[in-house]
């Protein structure tokens, strides 16, 4: 672009990205300037990917860990039931294959428990008590950053064993039970107590007696929805949630050779599968097409893969002894399912409700200043605090999806606005920095390389038992898997910069200290801020050279 000094109504644009003037007056210069990577910006957990990424790829496992652990306590979990929002929105998946970044995650995780790292807690207690009200993601999050924040943190939870519905919800296929149980142990060595069989009913008389200063409430969602079929000698009618809870107990339920599961949720699927590993032939019906299931698709991906027989456009009308019957379905413009009129029976032993939870919060009711949503979910505001001061919420109890990894980035909200509400301190945070998305980067630096795919358990495996379907990565495949991260927006002092500049202006401060720019040199030609793989570079007005050509 040519600049014409004699225009007295020119104005310059925000983004100088295409100026490349040159000579005696700069008009803009080069700065480094982090942005913020599109999966970190996508992780419901607020964990920062790219900078464990880095570490992992330089065999710093132990320091990569580290990085995790201050935005989430298990990532051995998570590397497995996370639906990984990071990888749909990794800039990667526009040029080969986004990272694998759950599997990264997942290694590091085991690598952990094989080596019983635990974080470092503070020399310094607060001297004060919080209690957490449910032993699932949101509530064992929070006691995790609670716990290294230098709190003194009770959980209490009505079920036999902790873990929510991580453990009560997710098969063992999924979520190997020593892997979740290895996770939880890290938290207690960290000084959190959990107190189980414990089913708070008064939630004041609780605080007083027990000498806490606050409280978070993170209960799981773990009713099953009912709803009204006209049903004559029908079967048996179970929920998904007490089906999945009563096989973890080791008291599942007979089934009959056909059972069908009402629902299209992740649930649905799950009971399916669990229905199979039990000798059953399962069968789904569900009232909406592929495209508008709740169920993510990777879960419908391996139901099918397994065998799982799944009836789109179908709702059930009625049942009698063995025989449902079923109305077909059209999808109407904005998504949803209308009756055709057109009906057809499917036979089945067994029915498992799947039509998704509702959590139990009868016991707040008697709280004083809390409220509630038409659906039963817990208003709170943006720090998660209830109307009740000094009570919070989280995970399935308030408004939002429903995941371990919402929970779990729920709980660490709660945990640091729960220390600035008994601190009376203000709490950190750092200002919103651009996203560096794919449009950004500068593709001539990295070469095509497909993403590193995890080992799976043979079908004929999967149905004699409750077995890891999912494998890890090993060590070199971990290495090289996340040496292909772009490093979006962040330097990762590849030298290009230094190479590029004609006048010798950018400066090497050394390793891990990156770059500086020698601006009595820069002429502000733009062929760093060109080369720039990553986008670290962003060029910002001369302040003397805008006033000048401005006026």
């Amino acid at each position: 672009m040519l600049v014409n000094s004699n225009r007295s109504d020119l104005t310059l644009p925000p983004d100088l990205t295409h100026e490349r003037r040159t000579g005696p007056i700069r008009i803009q210069r080069p700065i480094y300037q982090d942005l913020k990577p599109s999966c970190n910006h996508a992780c419901p957990a607020g964990e920062n990917i790219q900078a464990w990424l880095s570490l992992a790829s330089a065999g710093d496992f132990r320091g990569a860990w580290e990085v995790i652990v201050r935005d989430n306590p298990m990532p051995a979990v998570h590397g497995r039931v996370c639906y990984h929002p990071c990888e749909s929105n990794c800039n990667r998946s526009e040029f080969d294959d986004p990272l694998s970044i759950h599997a990264i995650e997942r290694f590091l995780g085991d690598l952990a428990i094989e080596k019983e790292w635990t974080p470092e807690l503070p020399a310094k207690k607060t001297g004060k008590k919080v209690l957490v009200v449910g032993a699932g993601p949101s509530g064992l999050s929070c006691a995790h950053h609670l716990a290294l924040l230098g709190y003194e943190v009770e959980i209490r939870d009505a079920g036999p064993q902790a873990g929510g519905m991580m453990r009560f919800g997710i098969p063992a296929y999924r979520l190997p039970r020593n892997i979740l149980d290895a996770e939880i142990a890290r938290i207690c060595r960290m000084g959190v107590k959990i107190t189980l069989n414990h089913k708070v009913e008064d939630l004041a008389r609780e605080l007083a007696e027990g000498g806490f200063h606050a409280a978070f409430i993170a209960v799981g969602a773990h009713l099953g929805k009912k709803t009204e079929i006209p049903a004559r000698d029908a079967g048996k009618i179970l929920d998904a949630v007490t089906f999945l809870r009563d096989v973890e107990m080791g008291s599942a339920p007979k089934l009959g050779r056909r059972v069908a599961i009402y629902g299209g949720g992740n649930t649905a699927m799950d009971a399916a599968r669990v229905a199979m590993r039990l000798g059953s032939d399962p069968m789904i019906i569900y009232r909406r097409d592929r495209d508008h299931m709740p169920a993510h698709q990777i879960e419908a991906d391996e139901a099918i893969e397994e065998g799982v027989d799944i009836h789109w456009l179908r709702t059930i009308k009625s049942i009698e002894a063995t025989t449902i019957t079923v109305e077909q379905m059209d999808i109407d413009e904005k998504g949803r399912p209308v009756p055709t009129g057109k009906f057809e029976t499917v036979e089945a032993d067994d029915l498992i409700l799947a039509l998704g939870q509702d959590t139990d919060t009868g016991f707040l009711r008697r709280v004083p200043d809390i409220e509630f949503k038409n659906d039963g979910t817990v208003v709170v505001d943006a720090q998660l605090m209830t109307g009740h001061a000094g009570i919070f919420a989280g995970g399935d109890m308030v408004p939002s999806e429903r995941t371990v990894t919402i929970g779990v980035g729920h709980g660490k909200k709660a945990a640091r606005n729960i220390d600035s509400f008994l601190t009376q301190k203000q709490a950190e945070t750092s200002p919103e920095r651009p996203i560096a998305t794919y449009d950004k980067l500068k593709l001539w630096f990295f070469t095509g390389v497909t993403k590193t795919s995890q080992p799976q358990l043979d079908l004929a495996g999967r149905k004699d038992g409750f077995g890891e379907v999912i494998g890890g990565l090993s060590e070199a495949e971990v290495i090289f898997e996340s040496s292909r991260c772009f490093s979006c927006g962040n330097c990762f002092e590849c030298d290009g910069c230094y190479g590029a500049c004609p006048e010798d202006a950018i400066i090497k401060l050394g390793e891990g200290a990156r770059y500086s720019v020698d601006f009595n040199k820069c002429t502000g030609c733009a062929t760093c801020f060109e080369q720039c793989p990553c986008h670290a570079i962003s060029l910002v007005p001369e302040p003397a050279s805008r006033e000048r050509i401005l006026k």
